[in-house]
């Protein structure tokens, strides 16, 4: 039997050839052998001793079969619980210094893991390309409109999970429907269930019509423009909206609501272009292209067909999922790249030649701002280190007085956009688990559909981590400026023969200023729409679409001043930064010569 093995993020071929081998063998061999194919980046624990297989033994802190994630029992057998050509994941445990974290802590920085997750490069085959996933994971997250978050959204996005109804979300669901059955049953009239909508509230709509207004209703509300939703953003938006209808307060069917997860777990999927929705009765635009694909009038996408019918009926389309699904996006993002500016700050730092005085813990309680003591504890772990690497020694006794703001003012700066991300967090939280219908067995005609909150949440969130950026580019000029830097310049050697950085930098500074334009508050904006029915609107779909692209050019500025100070580095080699410093260099190495 032939199983395929991750350790680490590498993938390796393993053999049984006894046919009575164990779960824990496997995990051992796995270990053995990705030592011996990668000795430079298994970690060593000088206090180890004895054989071998025994301190492979330690270092295994699980065994997962990948498709699935179902935990294995070491001395199960391996004909008995696996297949062959089966894919297997080995989770280790690692040893730690008082002042540094491994390897793995730091990738945590850089790339965290959401929590209870499959890695995506633990998939069988994994793919970069969203359009193209074949993959329809087993594992499945209850949702019951109270508790979804949004690294959880994320991760139902990136076809991490299929999704199922809670017991209690559908015992609510049925016994709202009921209301809306006694509505039709009396007749009585009800704005949007018997009435025209919006300037049409007062135009009755006969019993036999009733239906044909529900179609009419997606139909002419399916009217936005420009590029689609890329399947993964359409997957988020779609497992939104079943969690705000899982609350039990839209009327929805649970017949329905069915096929909606139905179509979720097959990722059949509907046309959504990304322009249209003003933020105020809702993302009504957006929403009715989601039900329109699902109504089987337009156009749908599948992994396995790709563009084409769907089988599935309407569902309701008030509500502020387009807004939230792309806030929820933003700020995993956001928070992700808020902890690799502070890794890759002090990266720089220490290749400037900085001191991390500045960010001495007596000094940070002095204004114990919690982002920003966060920040500067961070850096210090990465900077401080007992030992004195060479690179600290060569500049503890130089003659700077200070260092400039973007270098020493890190924590102030990066942790206000840290605080910024956990304000923004709870509140496309608490928007992700909203409902924007009705609380109770009667009608009430309110306003909890506005997208005012996400909004301004966005808004705050694209001016907070767009400072991240903007710091970071300022010290990609202090790492290419040979007068900043006592470097060569712009990170090479033979300058003139070649550039280095310097058209990277200026992608970086381009990257910067178009940022500032897209920090203009979209929700400061309002236009009167529905003959003046609905008189203000929130523009949050554009505001969430903003901070996702400033998030985006950020990640890109930020990975620029991260090569760049492995770059530097090198003309700093036979020196040596801190071990946590010196494993960041190792891994981009690993990817980028």
């Amino acid at each position: 039997m032939k199983f395929s093995v991750r350790v680490r993020g590498e993938w390796l071929q393993i053999a049984d050839k006894s046919g009575t081998a164990t779960v824990r063998w496997l995990g051992e061999e796995a270990l053995r052998k990705y030592e011996k194919l990668e000795p430079a980046t298994y970690p060593k624990d000088p206090s180890e001793n004895g054989p071998k297989a025994n301190k492979y033994s330690r270092a295994i802190s699980e065994i997962r079969k990948t498709k699935g994630g179902a935990i294995l029992d070491p001395e199960d057998t391996l004909a008995d619980v696996l297949d062959d050509n089966d894919f297997v994941s080995v989770g280790e445990y690692r040893p730690m210094l008082r002042f540094v974290t491994t390897l793995e802590v730091l990738i945590a920085c850089l790339i965290p893991t959401p929590r209870n997750q499959v890695l995506e490069s633990d998939k069988p085959n994994p793919q970069t390309d969203v359009a193209e996933i074949k993959y329809i994971p087993e594992q499945f997250i209850t949702l019951d409109g109270n508790s979804l978050t949004p690294d959880d959204l994320v991760m139902l996005g990136k076809y991490a999970y299929k999704i199922r109804i809670s017991s209690e979300a559908e015992a609510k669901v049925r016994e709202a429907r009921t209301l809306v059955d006694t509505i039709l049953e009396k007749n009585s009239v009800v704005y949007g269930i018997t009435t025209g909508f919006g300037n049409f509230a007062r135009t009755v709509i006969g019993r036999d019509d009733l239906k044909q207004l529900q179609k009419n209703l997606i139909r002419s509300h399916a009217a936005g423009v420009g590029p689609p939703l890329s399947p993964h953003k359409t997957r988020m938006l779609l497992a939104l909206r079943i969690n705000v209808l899982a609350k039990g307060h839209s009327g929805i069917s649970f017949e329905t609501l069915q096929r909606l997860v139905a179509a979720f777990n097959a990722s059949c999927l509907s046309w959504v272009p990304e322009q249209g929705s003003v933020g105020a009765s809702g993302d009504l635009a957006p929403l009715a292209h989601l039900a329109l694909g699902l109504l089987g009038e337009g156009k749908m996408w599948s992994p396995e067909t790709g563009w084409g019918e769907a089988q599935y009926v309407k569902t309701n389309i008030n509500g502020t999922q387009l807004i939230t699904a792309l806030g929820a996006e933003a700020v995993e993002r956001a928070e992700w790249v808020s902890r690799q500016a502070d890794v890759i700050a002090a990266f720089t730092l220490d290749v400037l030649k900085g001191s991390s005085r500045a960010f001495d813990s007596d000094v940070q309680r002095l204004r114990p701002h919690v982002g920003q003591r966060k920040s500067a504890r961070r850096l210090r772990a990465l900077l401080h280190s007992y030992t004195y690497p060479s690179l600290y020694q060569s500049h503890r006794f130089c003659n700077r007085v200070q260092d400039a703001y973007t270098l020493r003012c890190c924590p102030q700066v990066h942790g206000i956009a840290q605080d910024t991300i956990e304000f923004v967090r709870n509140i496309i939280t608490t928007e992700m688990n909203s409902a924007t219908d009705n609380p109770r067995k009667e009608i009430i005609s309110a306003g909890n559909f506005h997208g005012e909150y996400p909004a301004k949440a966005l808004d705050f969130l694209a001016i907070a981590v767009h400072e991240l950026g903007s710091m970071s580019e300022r010290r990609i000029e202090r790492l290419v400026n040979p007068a900043l830097s006592e470097l060569p310049g712009f990170l090479t050697k033979n300058g003139g023969l070649n550039s280095g950085f310097m058209i990277a930098h200026c992608t970086a500074a381009s990257l910067v200023s178009e940022n500032k334009v897209l920090c203009h508050p979209a929700s400061v904006d309002s236009l009167s729409t529905s003959a003046a029915q609905e008189d203000h609107v929130s523009m949050g779909a554009f505001a969430a679409r903003k901070a996702l692209q400033v998030v985006q050019n950020v990640e890109h500025v930020v990975g620029i001043e991260l090569l760049a100070a492995c770059q530097a580095m090198e003309f700093l080699r036979p020196l040596r930064t801190t071990v946590p410093l010196e494993e960041v260099y190792r891994l981009v190495r690993r990817r980028i010569r």
